[in-house]
């Protein structure tokens, strides 16, 4: 599946460097963002076969602070590549490169159970952390019923809060940077890059901590909540980011609110598999999670671009709304989700306890 959307998004990507119209272009754009979807949930799945419970949020956070380094790279780095190719080219370019890692990818990944160099003794080891290992007698609750439950509804509200403020510096930040802020293109290019860079290493932090809270014999629960509360409460400083008179103090308050907002996420990806009922639930369980981070993706946007011609162009308001809906956020990841437990599981009575720890010898 990781193979097929790769290539897809490949393919989708240097076909927008083809379009001749906005219509065409609009709907090409739309197939890359269907047939990308399912990289999100593939990797999630990987994550909860590879690693032990207590490892997975610091694996997932590695994996999904790829998107951060992509973020801050692509802005110089697109930019050359426009300059010697085109804005046409730029997009074949990404495609071939997309294809490149699709062809790495089939070569080299295999799952935990087939993989010709992992040994018995680590193979034991992710078992019995607590890895999901698929079982044919033990089948998938439908999809639909995923949703009977508090704490899915809990996660895609949480998730859409985070994704809502995340996407101001996806989309609105450099036009923030020039429009607010009298940033020109050099400064735009290499300062713009600081809150993406600084976001790695946060995210890196939140997985790592949560790996010492279990082993310290806290719950996954607790774990997980530690960097998904405090960090939407320190991703509200944006607010402050639209009223300083510093251009320079206003860069540090967006540079530390994504940064939080990345240390929020470290533990996104390993709730999945922390709340699926069965093995075969986690993609489902990843693939809900990322409906509400795209929801959020068209919705942030439009609001931001609407509030901002609503107050004639002034960021002020649009910023006050993200840091609201981030505190929304930690509202939901901290109240409405009781437990980061197997859905059905009696009282949360599955991560009420630290999660198991071999030790490999």
């Amino acid at each position: 599946m990781m193979a097929l959307a790769v290539a897809a998004w490949s393919i989708a990507t240097m076909l927008v460097g083809a379009a001749t119209g906005f219509l065409v272009l609009l709907l090409l754009r739309l197939l890359l963002g269907a047939v990308e979807s399912p990289a999100y949930p593939s990797s999630s799945k990987i994550v909860s076969r590879w690693f032990p419970t207590r490892e997975r949020a610091m694996a997932a956070s590695i994996f999904d602070s790829g998107g951060r380094a992509g973020t801050a790279f692509a802005l110089p780095v697109v930019t050359a590549v426009i300059a010697v190719l085109g804005w046409r080219g730029s997009f074949v370019a990404a495609g071939v490169l997309g294809l490149l890692y699709c062809a790495f990818w089939l070569r080299f990944y295999r799952d935990p159970e087939v993989h010709p160099r992992l040994g018995r003794q680590e193979l034991h080891y992710i078992r019995d952390g607590g890895a999901a290992v698929e079982d044919p007698a033990v089948k998938p609750v439908p999809w639909r019923h995923l949703f009977r439950h508090r704490t899915v509804w809990g996660m895609l509200l949480g998730f859409f809060c985070l994704s809502f403020v995340l996407y101001f510096f996806i989309t609105w930040f450099p036009s923030y940077l020039v429009d607010e802020r009298g940033f020109d293109l050099l400064k735009l290019g290499f300062l713009g890059m600081l809150p993406a860079l600084f976001a790695i290493p946060a995210q890196w932090f939140g997985g790592w901590l949560q790996i010492r809270l279990v082993n310290k014999g806290r719950s996954v629960t607790y774990a997980r909540k530690v960097p998904l509360v405090s960090g939407l409460v320190l991703s509200s400083v944006i607010v402050f980011a639209g009223v300083v008179e510093s251009a320079a103090l206003a860069l540090v308050l967006l540079t530390l609110s994504q940064g939080a907002l990345c240390f929020a996420a470290s533990s996104l990806w390993a709730l999945p598999a922390d709340v699926a009922p069965a093995p075969g639930n986690v993609a489902s369980l990843a693939g809900i999670q990322g409906l509400a981070s795209n929801a959020a993706g068209f919705v942030s946007p439009l609001v931001v671009g609407m509030l901002l011609d609503a107050f004639d162009g002034s960021y002020v308001v649009p910023l006050a709304v993200a840091g609201a809906v981030a505190l929304l956020g930690a509202l939901v990841y901290g109240v409405m989700i009781r437990s980061f437990a197997p859905l059905g599981s009696e009282d949360g009575a599955a991560s009420a306890s630290p999660a198991t720890r071999p030790t490999l010898t």
